[in-house]
């Protein structure tokens, strides 16, 4: 397979959710050999085409597809919320499907056509245990012993939330890079800082582990929409502006709703002399 890459080349699809962009590739015709190398190549925004997050689409049996994310910096995530509400609207046009199923890491997710061109997808519940998390030891989730009294959530992922008078005097850079190898988070965790601005209404800057900072965070905005509601600022309902736009975020019985906008910006092909490069 990877003389064959090597030989035809891999095509991609390249996709955004509010600016947190992604490198879409299509494996259901077959398996496709990445390496943390050649993820890292493709991420690089100068010699590769640059990501955020990439997903891969592999067959499922009982879903509608399976989804594999990996990070810029070529190790993997669980999860990806906003790529996921990207590929289930590919999804959708493709088969003219209004609903979905797909297997993540996190479990079985349900996606959906949410009309005026959102699509929402149903992150699944968010894990408030310390040990599910994860954290380095027992602890209350909702009042983490770290300056600034952050809270911890899992939503296939770890996150770590600051709130915060003002979001724009944070120096995201350095405050995230800080946090996101705090030893509390044995599996480095994503940054959020975080302004209540209205009675249901955040702004959220975001650092994501193995990323750095991103115009926006699907997972992450699941997760402050969470701590916000277990701290009694906001209701389980509310709206998360980010650099990049907003999400709607609904934390329903069933699990955490997040609706938004999706973009599918091109379809390109990495050369069969890039990949044999690496």
């Amino acid at each position: 397979m990877v003389e064959t890459l090597h030989s035809n080349g891999l095509p991609f699809a390249k996709m955004h959710g509010l600016g947190n962009d992604f490198v879409v590739i299509d494996a259901r015709g077959g398996g496709v050999p990445l390496t943390p190398g050649l993820v890292a190549a493709i991420a690089d925004r100068h010699r590769g085409v640059g990501f955020d997050q990439l997903a891969v689409i592999e067959p499922a049996e009982g879903a509608d597809a399976r989804l594999v994310f990996f990070n810029a910096d070529g190790s993997a995530s669980a999860t990806c919320g906003n790529a996921t509400r990207c590929i289930a609207r590919r999804l959708m046009d493709e088969t003219g499907k209004a609903a979905l199923r797909l297997v993540t890491e996190r479990g079985m997710l349900a996606a959906c056509d949410a009309g005026g061109g959102l699509t929402s997808v149903n992150m699944g519940a968010p894990l408030l245990d310390w040990a599910d998390i994860p954290l380095a030891e027992p602890m209350d989730s909702l009042h983490l012993p770290i300056p600034g009294d952050p809270v911890a959530t899992g939503m296939g992922n770890p996150h770590c939330t600051f709130f915060v008078p003002d979001v724009a005097a944070v120096d995201l850079a350095g405050f995230g890079a800080a946090h996101e190898h705090h030893p509390l988070f044995p599996a480095r965790t994503n940054v959020q800082v975080v302004q209540v601005t209205g009675p249901d209404r955040l702004r959220m800057r975001v650092w994501e582990r193995g990323a750095g900072i991103t115009l926006a965070s699907g997972s992450s905005s699941c997760a402050v929409a969470v701590a916000a509601a277990r701290r009694g600022l906001t209701g389980r309902r509310v709206t998360v502006d980010l650099d990049g736009g907003e999400l709607q975020v609904d934390w329903r019985a069933d699990g955490v709703w997040m609706t938004g906008p999706t973009a599918h910006v091109f379809d390109g092909m990495l050369t069969p002399a890039f990949l044999g490069a690496l």
